[in-house]
């Protein structure tokens, strides 16, 4: 007996996943040569961040794992080269300045744009500001006051009337009982002569 076929998106959501792992594992092993090249310290902190995945990634998924561990058993980019031991503290140091670089860059960036978008509010508020006199915030808060009142008595009307609904629907229940009282006595009445 054969295994059910997987449904068409559950294909596709598999074949997505897949797609992903393997574009994840291409950037890890780049990352990782990256840093061998740079002789800088092969870490999973320092490839996560760099390769743009979750540490959890590294630790669950073998193949990545397996990249790791393999550069820093043969020694390379862990920090500790034989022939490197004078730039061992430079290398990190620099990973370490152009890592904050970078996150500078984004926090001006990110300041940039919040600083442009807090102009734009501000431009529109005295926009609203510049718009309103005195005479007419006085104008608009009497027409707001008044259209209150009118909501009110509005309100106050439907309730009347609602009342008065509720009084006419009784009466013709009233009415309608009345009614069938009567035509049953017509036919008593008529069928009993």
């Amino acid at each position: 007996m054969s295994a059910p076929a997987s449904p068409p998106r559950t294909a596709a959501a598999l074949a997505a996943r897949e797609r992903r792992v393997k574009d994840m594992l291409q950037r890890i092993e780049a990352t990782v040569a990256e840093l061998r090249h740079r002789h800088a310290p092969v870490t999973f902190q320092a490839v996560a961040r760099k390769a743009g995945v979750s540490r959890t990634f590294l630790y669950e998924n073998p193949e990545a794992r397996n990249l790791i561990e393999t550069a820093r058993e043969r020694g390379e980019g862990t920090g500790r080269p034989e022939r490197h031991h004078g730039s061992e503290a430079e290398t990190a140091w620099r990973e370490r300045a152009l890592n904050a670089e970078d996150g500078l860059k984004t926090a001006h960036a990110e300041i940039r744009r919040q600083r442009s978008r807090m102009g734009q509010l501000l431009g529109q508020i005295r926009d609203l500001e510049a718009r309103w006199s005195d005479e007419s915030v006085t104008h608009l808060v009497e027409q707001n006051a008044q259209l209150k009142q009118r909501v009110q008595q509005l309100s106050q009307d439907q309730r009347q009337m609602e009342e008065r609904l509720q009084a006419a629907r009784s009466n013709n229940r009233f009415q309608d009982r009345r009614i069938a009282q009567l035509e049953a006595q017509l036919l008593e009445h008529t069928g009993g002569s």
